[in-house]
């Protein structure tokens, strides 16, 4: 894993809302509604923190029909193993990027 891919696996999993996320698909998959309903939050800020979530690879969506025809979107949880030592943080910081950087340096800004 590259230092960018990394950073955006961290940042996703460094928001309280998005473990609760992981820990409720780790349960089952769902879709929006019920999971929004189950978590107690919003349809947007779900929505939000799911597409932080699927851009970092730790969920997956996909678009399915209902028996009554309506799309609905389940998410269930990819998986993954990510092993922290210093030495695989400091061979993640050898292959950060200019635009990695950039890019945390703006979800951390206010």
């Amino acid at each position: 894993m590259n230092g960018d891919e990394l950073l955006k696996v961290l940042a996703a999993l460094g928001n309280p809302h998005r473990m609760r996320i992981i820990a409720a698909l780790a349960a089952r998959r769902n879709y929006v509604s019920a999971l929004a309903r189950e978590i107690g939050m919003s349809r947007p800020l779900l929505h939000m923190h799911l597409q932080r979530l699927e851009a970092a690879g730790l969920v997956v969506g996909t678009l399915e029909l209902s028996d009554d025809g309506k799309a609905m979107k389940f998410f269930e949880v990819a998986p993954f193993i990510y092993r922290l030592t210093p030495r695989t943080v400091a061979e993640a910081a050898g292959t950060l990027t200019e635009q990695g950087d950039r890019g945390r340096r703006k979800e951390e800004a206010p």
